[in-house]
């Protein structure tokens, strides 16, 4: 019974880096855009509100006055600024390699540095409107 425990499984085999990589990815994109969160509360995907001018109804896509809360959209838009700053920060380390060639490497690092940049840029919006003054590309300013 015992070796039947430790027996291994022939027709398994290990995924390569880059598909392990990419559930990696996937799983925090997910993680980080609230989708657990989406899936028990159950938000709307995007709001609207009447404007006070026209009596016109204006989409919302962040959801004002709740900092625990989100709408689906919101969440969306922000895991993805969280991936695209993460997938260059990958980049910016590939940049690293010695072994690749220096054009191959430059490309690398303006490629990570504009994603990061974007990302950094696009924070804005996604923070609490009580926070947007004091907090300027994650550290605080005042």
């Amino acid at each position: 019974m015992a070796n039947l425990l430790f027996m291994r499984l022939q027709s398994f085999s290990l995924p390569s880096a880059s598909v392990v990589f990419a559930l990696v990815l996937v799983s925090y994109f997910l993680v980080i855009s609230g989708f657990v969160y989406d899936v028990i509360v159950e938000p709307p995907g995007i709001g609207s509100r009447q404007d006070p001018y026209t009596g016109a109804i204006r989409p919302v896509v962040f959801l004002p006055g709740r900092v625990n809360g989100q709408y689906i959209v919101e969440g969306l838009s922000s895991g993805f600024m969280f991936v695209l700053g993460g997938i260059g920060i990958v980049m910016l380390d590939l940049a690293s390699e010695k072994a690749r060639p220096r054009s191959v490497r430059m490309s690398f690092v303006a490629a990570g540095v504009a994603l990061v940049l974007v990302r950094c840029v696009q924070a804005g919006p996604y923070l609490p409107r009580e926070e947007q003054h004091s907090f300027v590309l994650g550290f605080r300013m005042f």
